[in-house]
This record gives structure tokens, sequence and C-alpha cells, in this order.
């Protein structure tokens, strides 16, 4: 007897490993950034290499957001901190909203003394958008990343692509300067689970000037660590407000219209819950590909179990 039960845990401990080394379907947001030429080109899933922990996944699918699947949602989401000369900024930001395809609705939220106040939830009726859209008037300094974080969290999940177009300072002020702010990397793993690509405006508050320096590039790092962590971008020219937002939507909107869905077979996590890195690139020379960094993979669920199975006999 004590021999078959031997047997049997072995059985069953092989079992496990299989199972924990089986491939799972995981799908992630692909954007092409940046290209060299006068017309994007169409990319293809022999375009693409895409590992995990070092080890080349197999591409399953590559399907182009357009069309049929360019549905979206985006989240215009305005820290009333970043007070500084905004009047003709948000002209500009009114006309990005207006310009919008048919197939993109549009919500907006602020960030007043560090709370999420939602405006306006996602809508195609762009006067509703643009009439919830206000400059902001100046609030009281605290992380912009819990709100960003609590609208990532609320934000109902659907077949749409998600979006977070975030103007703030960046700043967290309860943040140790020599490592990054916990709230930031709560927001970045929310947007992780959620397929939520970040964008990111610098915009000061009307008082920057006599700020530190160190204080106005932490807030930058910090904008530039959520959006690219996410597959997004950061923009900024310098610890002052931009001249113009004008150049840095248009960079926005020729993003958004040349994004793709990405699914493979991925390795198995320990998880259900694990967020796992995952590294796309482009076998093109002359185009550089966004994607997230992290991507929750299917994990074995059979894992906890380990722990409830009785000793050998």
């Amino acid at each position: 007897m004590r021999k078959i039960g031997g047997l049997t845990w072995l059985v069953f401990a092989c079992s496990l490993a299989v199972w924990g080394q089986s491939t799972v379907p995981g799908r992630i947001i692909v954007t092409m950034g940046h290209y060299y030429g006068h017309e994007p080109p169409l990319l293809t899933a022999n375009d693409l290499i895409v590992t995990q922990q070092n080890k080349r996944l197999t591409i399953t699918s590559l399907t182009p957001l357009r069309g049929d699947r360019a549905d979206l949602e985006l989240f215009v989401l305005v820290d009333n901190c970043s007070s500084c000369e905004v009047g003709s900024k948000f002209g500009e930001l009114r006309s990005f909203i207006g310009r919008q395809p048919s197939t993109t609705s549009v919500g907006v939220a602020y960030i007043q003394d560090g709370r999420l106040q939602v405006a306006e939830s996602p809508t195609p009726d762009r006067e509703r958008a643009i009439k919830a859209l206000s400059p902001p008037t100046g609030s009281k300094p605290l992380s912009p990343y819990d709100a960003l974080a609590d609208l990532i969290k609320g934000w109902k999940q659907d077949s749409s692509r998600h979006v977070v177009l975030m103007i703030s300072t960046g700043l967290d002020p309860a943040a140790n300067p020599q490592s990054p702010s916990k709230s930031s990397e709560a927001a970045i793993q929310a947007a992780e689970r959620a397929e939520v690509t970040v964008y990111a405006i610098y915009h000061p508050t009307a008082d920057y000037a006599t700020s530190h320096f160190s204080n106005l590039y932490a807030g930058q790092v910090e904008l530039s660590h959520v959006a690219t962590e996410t597959g997004g971008e950061a923009y900024f020219l310098s610890f002052g407000p931009l001249p113009s937002l004008a150049p840095f939507l248009a960079d926005i909107n020729q993003h958004l219209a040349n994004q793709y869905l990405l699914e493979f077979l991925a390795n198995r996590g320990n998880s259900s819950e694990e967020l796992q890195e995952v590294e796309v690139k482009s076998k093109l020379p002359d185009v550089d590909l966004m994607a997230p960094y992290r991507i929750v993979i299917a994990g074995n669920s059979m894992t906890s179990q380990k722990a409830k199975v009785a000793p050998r006999p």
C-alpha cells in the first residue's frame, strides 16, 4: 500500500508539473509608435516577435483595430493642479475631442484635491463631452495616480479599447524622490490588468516657477513611467507649460489609428492574478512599437491545491 500511495503521489505531482508548463492564450494591444516613411505600413504577424522570459512565443493572430474593430473609449482626465496658462490649450483639446472618429466615445473626468470626479461618462455625443471640459482652476497638490487608478477600476470593461489622456503635473508629494511612487505603481498595475493605455501630457501648476526643479522633474519621471509601462507615451519639453498641445494631440491620434490586437500562446503563470512581462519587437527596421510591459496571463488554478494535498502515506 505504501508503494501504491507513493506512486499515486508521484503521478499527481507530475500532472501538476505538466499543467504548470502548458500554454494559454495571451493578448496585448500593440501600437505603431513611430515609423519612417510617408504612410504607416500595415503590420502582419510575420513582422513581430513576442517573447516571455526570453522565450519566443507563437503568434496566433494580429488584428488591425480599424473598421468594425475600431471601437474606442477615451477618457480625458484633467488634474486641477495643472492651472498654468491653460486657456488656448483647452481650445485645442476641445478641437481634439470634436475631431475624434465616430467609433470613439469620449468621457471627461477631473482630479480635485487628489480625488476623482467624473464629469461625463464616455459618450459618442461630442457636444456633451466638450461641454463637460473646462480648464483647471487649481487644487491641493496630491498624488494624481490614486484618482487614475480609481477611474480605471470603475470603468466598465467591454470589447472597446480603453485609453486615458491624462493632463497633470505628475507629482506625488507623498512619494520618496529616490524611489518610484507607490500610487503610480498601483495605477500602472490597474491599467495593465484592465488593458488600459495611458497617454500623459505634463502641465504645471501656476506657481511652478517657484518650485524646486527636482520636484518638477520627479513629476515628469512618474508620468513617463505610467505612460510607457501601459503602452502609451508622455509629452513634455521643459518644466514650463507646453507652448501648444496640438502637435502632441495629433501624435496621439496617429497612435490610436495604428493599433493592433496581438494574440499568442503564452506560458502559464503560477497564479491567475499574476502580471507577467511580455516583450513585443518589430522585425521592420523603420518601425517602433509600443506595448504594455506586463499583462495578465492565465495562471495555474491548481497551484493553490498543492498545500492541501496530504503527505505521502
